[in-house]
């Protein structure tokens, strides 16, 4: 599993309420895309960064849904390209759920020397 976290800059003078209603705006969208296992809207507590918390199952499932459109709208609304890395998702502990996930190995990088 891939674990793709982005931040953003949220609109200067932005309320949490403002965010959060910019966000329900998307959530059908989100809810439509097959390949996204789960995703976390995020706000620092400074309310300066916005971002979210997806998990895909390949690198290539979150490009095509944030492909080079998206990323043109979140400059337009933000006035700055979203900050994109990605992770290797290897072990879930889900203390709600009680449970503990292991996922395989997938698109995984050896550090060089």
């Amino acid at each position: 599993m891939i674990l793709e976290l982005v931040e953003f800059n949220t609109p200067h003078g932005w309320s949490r309420k403002q965010v959060v209603e910019e966000a329900r705006t998307v959530v059908s969208k989100w809810q439509a895309n097959k390949e996204l296992k789960r995703k976390h809207f995020l706000l620092a507590l400074d309310g300066k960064t916005g971002g979210g918390v997806y998990i895909w199952p390949s690198v290539a499932a979150a490009q095509r849904a944030h492909d080079e459109a998206w990323r043109q709208s979140v400059i337009k609304r933000t006035g700055a390209a979203p900050i994109i890395r990605y992770f290797d998702l290897f072990l879930l502990i889900d203390n709600e759920a009680g449970t503990v996930v292991e996922f395989p190995a997938g698109e995984t990088t050896t550090r060089a020397a």
